[in-house]
């Protein structure tokens, strides 16, 4: 039995799970009872007004509904209590995954689906929803991780609140680590999950939601455990979830907004992945590698790179990294052959330089 935390042997560079602290991960080591007060009070119901508090000014505006399961599990609760017709933009992996869900649950959509290098034009957001007026809500991924695109968010929400139609983001990616205010963009809806820029470890999802278009949701889940809408309410009245309760996840997840705090907040969290990724994106192309992305469609979570040659092992070089303590991600498009490397999680420009040093070496550059 471990009286103490063992050392990783590697970084993950992914876009979650991710890299940890050791305090995040020392805080899995207590049970809790999932009807005290000192975990439904203390631990979950500050855990959500904090997350209120990241998410925007307004926090009158908004509440926090903590979910069970992966971040997926949170998109489909979300997708799923919702009463109308949906326009999902999707530009990988994650928007069709969305897509998939509306299908499964028989919810009434539309698509505008471009080419994984491509972003969503605002203009052409605007006239799908002139030439549809049943559409009510549109769906779009923050960064979708599928690349590391950072789809533009600000000007896709500007048209769907002029259209007066309701907004919903799926942050995965970015909450946490791109600064936003919900209520001055004109979110409706946000998801996201414990394991991604907040850096705490895989277990539960949230959804930050207008308390107004969260309470029209109302007896329109379409399933028993993802029910958006139940769970809200059984949260406020008393901190307790419906079901089990991922506890030492929550607990980790706790220390982890502790840590974000102490790092000084999304700004400071920000400006960290932005100087991981810039070192990351200088050291990977004077060693041979090209960006799949444009820097202005690049966001500052994961980067995909280019195979250099025809004949590059992706398995040989992840294996060769992985052995000198990097792991990396493959890639994810259908047009290129392509890896990624995410910066995301307890990882410092430190890093970033070691594994450029790795990666030169692997290379044989040194």
């Amino acid at each position: 039995m471990y009286d103490f935390i063992p050392e990783n042997p590697y970084l993950l560079l992914t876009p979650g799970p991710l890299s940890t602290s050791k305090t995040v991960r020392n805080a899995l080591l207590r049970d809790w009872c999932t009807w005290d007060d000192d975990y439904n009070q203390e631990i979950v119901q500050n855990i959500r007004r904090r997350l209120v508090a990241l998410a925007t000014k307004k926090v009158d505006e908004y509440t926090v509904v903590l979910m069970q399961g992966s971040g997926s599990f949170s998109v489909e609760a979300t997708l799923g209590a919702l009463d109308g017709k949906l326009l999902i933009i999707a530009n990988g992996a994650y928007g069709e995954r969305a897509q998939e869900m509306a299908e499964v649950l028989k919810i009434d959509h539309v698509r505008y689906t471009l080419l994984e290098t491509e972003a969503p034009d605002p203009a052409k957001v605007v006239d799908l929803l002139n030439d549809d007026p049943e559409i009510t809500h549109v769906v779009l991924i923050h960064c979708e991780t599928t690349t590391g695109m950072l789809n533009p968010l600000p000007e896709i929400a500007k048209v769907v609140k002029a259209a007066g139609r309701i907004l919903v983001v799926d942050a995965m990616s970015s909450f946490g680590g791109i600064p936003m205010d919900l209520a001055e963009l004109g979110i409706d809806f946000l998801i996201s999950s414990s394991n991604k820029c907040i850096q705490g470890v895989p277990g539960f999802g949230f959804i930050i939601a207008r308390k107004s278009e969260l309470a029209k949701c109302e007896g329109k889940a379409r399933s028993l455990c993802l029910n958006l809408y139940d769970q809200w309410k059984a949260m406020d009245s008393s901190g307790k979830w419906r079901f089990t309760s991922p506890t030492h996840v929550v607990r980790a997840f706790f220390q982890a907004l502790n840590e974000l705090e102490e790092e000084g907040g999304v700004a400071a969290r920000h400006a960290r992945y932005c100087e991981n990724q810039k070192l990351l994106v200088e050291g990977m192309t004077k060693a041979g590698f090209e960006v799949l992305l444009p820097e202005n469609l690049q966001s500052p979570i994961i980067t995909s790179f280019l195979y250099p040659e025809a004949d590059f092992d992706f398995t040989s070089f992840y294996e060769q990294a992985k052995a000198r303590g990097f792991v990396l991600y493959p890639g994810k498009i259908s047009q290129a052959d392509t890896f990624r490397i995410g910066n995301i999680g307890e990882v410092y420009p430190d890093d970033i330089r070691e594994l450029v040093k790795v990666v030169r070496e692997i290379r044989g550059l040194n």
